[in-house]
């Protein structure tokens, strides 16, 4: 039997009863922390751009875009709803082999939920299979497919077509023809996050989602694609070939184990390979109460990854949020400067604080061996803060905040959901919607729920 059939299989025959109550919980925090991250997004001017481009491309009114409003066909407000999950960098992580945000692809289960009045129950089924599957294909290759050049994305065009398709009522035949359809179709290079960043860092996924649910409307015509993408040949395994492919990856425990429990949500709404080194930092800081003025030097030992893409030149000069969230130098100068790294931290205004101009060039990063042996398994970052007065204090830290082993409290959690919506709704619709995503299950038409994701204010 090809992975695609498999995976339809097992997607086809998932029921709301057979997903433990802990996946079920983590479905529901996941999707109020990307409406956060989404409702934060909505006047940057990317998605301001993006937006005019999905309203002059029109279309049927299919389902809702989140905070805005308006509605649009199928893929493209899944598109733009994952567009605003991922805009700030700023929503969950997952990373063992190959990372992922597997959020992103939660828009390809909510839009064809609305336009077919799913119930909550069956859209919490669409987002865990999304995590299930995203998760497991990061674990397929060693090293991850990211090592040898490839954007995650290139493993989101496999998942998407199969949470799209199962909510559109796909048969299995009609979902592994999805699968084909979208798998080949849309492998992206790495480049788009290890060069010149440009919008496109966090744009390469949301297309890949929009392809899953463009390749599951066409699987639903008759359309056809080919079966085994995966091991066939000429398929994903024989092309991507300088990486050790495990298809059993795929499949051990699959239906026992549920891997939506094991993501990470994010503290910081940065590259995730700044979050040791600032989680660090922060903790350097609050403990010595570091007065940043009488900051000599900061050292940071990363992987030789993190020291190539998040501390090149341009990351000592950044003046666009792409760059600055992805500089670990920034990321450290605004954390020691400000005590927090924050959304607001990475508007054009904040991109010129002086204080944290001073301290960019006193932040020194360096690759360490002894961590790359460790990577990807642990992302180990040490952080040294010299003061002028000659005194240093360093730190360790393998787990950033917001990680399984350090995960974020409901407490925490509301805390990042109620200051990333703030702008765009008011206390009283905020906890609204706070109650009625973690109550999820009780809706029998999700129709009755999407309202609340609209803003209340301009």
């Amino acid at each position: 039997m090809s992975l695609s059939r498999e995976l339809a299989k097992f997607a086809l025959k998932l029921e709301y009863e057979a997903i433990p109550e802990p996946a079920r919980r983590e479905a529901k925090r996941f999707l109020l922390d990307s409406l956060g991250c989404a409702l934060a997004a909505l006047e940057l001017p990317d998605m301001r751009a993006a937006y005019r481009y999905i309203r002059a491309l029109g279309g049927r009114r299919q389902a809702t875009i989140i905070g805005y409003g308006a509605k649009t066909n199928l893929p493209n407000a899944a598109l733009m709803n994952s567009l605003l999950i991922r805009a700030l960098d700023y929503n969950d992580i997952y990373w063992k082999q190959d990372p992922s945000h597997p959020s992103d692809i939660i828009p390809a289960a909510l839009a064809p939920a609305e336009f077919r009045g799913l119930s909550g129950k069956e859209l919490i089924v669409g987002i865990v299979l999304a995590y299930e599957l995203e998760m497991r294909m990061c674990l397929a290759a060693h090293p991850g497919i990211r090592e040898v050049g490839w954007h995650h994305a290139s493993l989101t065009q496999f998942v998407s077509p199969v949470v799209a398709g199962r909510m559109l009522g796909l048969d299995e035949e009609q979902l592994v023809t999805a699968v084909g359809i979208s798998g080949s179709s849309h492998f992206t290079l790495g480049g788009v996050v290890a060069s010149r960043l440009t919008n496109m860092k966090n744009t390469a996924d949301p297309l890949a989602v929009e392809a899953g649910v463009r390749a599951a409307m066409l699987a639903a015509e008759g359309y056809t694609g080919p079966e085994e993408v995966f091991e066939g040949k000429e398929g994903l395994f024989q092309v991507i070939s300088n990486v050790k492919w495990d298809p059993q990856a795929l499949l051990d425990g699959l239906g026992d184990r549920f891997m939506i429990t094991e993501c990470g949500y994010k503290a910081f709404p940065t590259e995730a390979l700044t979050h040791q080194p600032i989680t660090a930092a922060l903790e350097l800081a609050h403990e010595h109460r570091i007065e940043p003025h009488e900051v000599k030097e900061v050292l940071i030992q990363t992987t030789t990854r993190g020291a190539d893409i998040l501390s090149d030149p341009s990351k000592y000069r950044p003046t666009t949020k792409e760059t600055a969230d992805h500089s670990l130098p920034y990321c450290i100068a605004v954390a020691i400067a400000k005590g927090n790294v924050l959304p607001s931290d990475f508007e054009e205004k904040a991109l010129k604080d002086p204080l944290v101009w001073e301290l960019l060039p006193k932040i020194r990063v360096v690759a360490d061996p002894e961590i790359d042996r460790l990577f990807p398994r642990v992302k180990r970052a040490v952080v040294t803060i010299t003061m002028q007065d000659g005194r240093s204090f360093r730190r360790e830290e393998d787990f950033a905040k917001g990680e399984p082993e350090r995960p974020l409290s409901d407490e925490e959690l509301l805390t990042k959901f109620r200051a990333n919506s703030e702008r765009a709704l008011s206390r009283a619709r905020q906890e609204k919607l706070i109650q009625a995503t973690l109550a999820l299950e009780e809706f029998p038409d999700i129709r009755e729920y999407v309202p609340l994701l609209m803003r209340e204010r301009p």
